[in-house]
């Protein structure tokens, strides 16, 4: 179930990914199997049920056990309540990995279908589920984004050369993952030294988009304006899904332009002479200004954005890639986070590393799931 509900990543925001499988009552032999696939679609527990019944076990699910990764919901959203589901089909056991802490459910659904007397077991792989809804949890919980911080950096840690360039320090392999990630994140975050240097285009190249996925918003934190027109990110073909942030006083050259292509130019207060960050995440959260709330932001940035966020303790997530590569004197992929002794230095509470092509990646959590709304 849990492999079924990643398979919604990028497609379902701002509802939870959920994978459902229908079991027989030997334990093993799987009679339908579903997952959310895309916002304001069917549910994981219809997809599954409609699977077992083409299968030709629609007389047998009074037999059956569901397993899901998310509490059904009880209430009608864009679809039908999925207990009534459960209840209309006499599934006699339901066993659930969390509870929604969505407030339209939190609890309710699990309540109704005891009520009805299902076996309801809760609690089953939890931390696995709640580490893969992790941006919608923490977006419930805080109304802000997940945030994603993306680095790529030498075994020497270093981030670019002394001559400034960086490209390309990981892999293929590497690069195409990071595609991925782009694909399955609500947003993707670049600072102005970035957008000024290297013209990004923040889009979705290396992988093929997946049915529901589109290119993530691309947001520029320019915070005084100053960056040029001719930017990809207010030109190109993707400049509707383009939101530029900057201070209240600023007037930027590109505004209107980027208004009539469909782009979204956003102010945001400052704070000691920057943008103030946590106000940006509250905006995009809210969706003030953009189609959705923003539930997961990739960022993408240079050393200063990075210790920025890092500093504000806004960061949730480190993706870093290590390529097996020395640069020597060069551009270090962080400043200063006012850490003095080792004992204070920032600790992930969750991590693992795998290869990627011929690279190191680290993914680190800084936040336990224990932390996320129940």
């Amino acid at each position: 179930a849990l492999t079924l509900a990643a398979r919604g990543a990028g497609s379902v925001s701002p509802n939870p990914m959920v994978g459902a499988v229908l079991v027989a009552p030997d334990g093993e032999t799987v009679w339908g199997e579903g997952w959310h696939g895309r916002y304001g679609g069917p549910h994981a527990e219809v997809w599954a049920v409609r699977d077992a019944e083409r299968r030709g076990y629609a007389h047998r699910l009074a037999e059956a056990t569901m397993v899901v990764t998310l509490e059904p919901c009880s209430h009608t959203g864009k679809t039908p309540p999925c207990a009534d589901l459960i209840l209309d089909r006499k599934i006699p056991r339901v066993v659930i990995a969390h509870a929604d802490p969505f407030s339209e459910v939190a609890g309710r659904g699990i309540a109704r279908l005891r009520a009805a007397g299902v076996d309801v077991t809760v609690g089953v792989r939890e931390a696995d589920a709640r580490r893969l809804n992790e941006a919608f949890l923490t977006h419930v919980g805080t109304g802000r984004p997940l945030v994603t911080l993306k680095w790529a950096l030498t075994l020497d840690g270093q981030v670019a050369t002394s001559t400034g360039d960086s490209r390309w320090i990981t892999s293929p392999e590497a690069r195409a993952l990071v595609h991925r990630w782009r694909a399955e994140s609500d947003a993707v975050l670049v600072g102005a030294g970035t957008a000024a240097a290297d013209d990004p285009s923040l889009t979705v190249r290396d992988v093929p988009l997946r049915e529901g996925q589109q290119n993530p918003l691309r947001i520029v934190l320019d915070r005084t304006g100053r960056l040029s027109p001719t930017l990809r990110l207010f030109t190109d073909e993707h400049a509707a899904r383009t939101v530029a942030v900057t201070a209240e006083a600023a007037e930027p050259a590109y505004a209107e332009s980027l208004r009539q292509r469909g782009g979204t130019v956003v102010s945001v207060a400052e704070r000691d002479g920057h943008l103030d960050l946590g106000a940006v995440l509250d905006v995009l959260g809210r969706g003030d200004q953009t189609e959705r709330p923003v539930q997961s932001i990739l960022v993408e940035p240079g050393p200063g954005l990075a210790t920025a966020f890092l500093r504000e303790d806004l960061v949730d997530r480190l993706f870093a890639f290590v390529a097996p590569k020395l640069a020597g004197a060069g551009i270090g992929v962080a400043g200063d986070l006012g850490i003095a002794r080792m004992a204070d230095a920032l600790t992930f509470v969750d991590s693992t590393w795998e290869t990627v092509g011929p690279d190191a990646l680290l993914r680190g959590y800084l936040r336990p799931t224990t932390s996320l709304p129940s």
